[in-house]
């Protein structure tokens, strides 16, 4: 099995209105598919990100009291799985219930240096 690396992006939520039946639907999904894979075997861990934080960016190192956004868009969280092989990676990701909300997800393996 290899590792791969699940980055979420998405609107951040703050920007978006959402009533407590969609959100409660989406939480269930959202529960569905950690219980599924992590009995899978396939789930490592994950968490979702606060919407603070500082960036660290240029030749000098400056500090920025902010977090990394295009537009309205952030990353808002992550998820370490493990598979066969991408797509098979692939495969699991597709059924993350981030895209209902006009998410979307990244994923990478995980490459060993040595």
């Amino acid at each position: 099995m290899e590792q791969f690396i699940i980055i979420l992006r998405e609107p951040d939520g703050r920007a978006d209105e959402h009533n407590a039946q969609d959100m409660a639907e989406h939480r269930d999904k959202w529960n569905n598919w950690f219980a599924k894979y992590a009995k899978a075997g396939n789930l490592i861990g994950g968490n979702a990100l606060s919407l603070y934080g500082k960036m660290i960016k240029g030749y000098n190192a400056e500090v920025i009291d902010d977090i990394h956004k295009v537009g309205t868009e952030i990353v808002g969280g992550y998820l370490l799985i493990q598979a066969e092989n991408l797509d098979d990676a692939v495969e699991i990701t597709r059924e993350l219930p981030v895209y209902e909300f006009n998410g979307y997800a990244e994923v990478r393996p995980f490459k060993i240096y040595s």
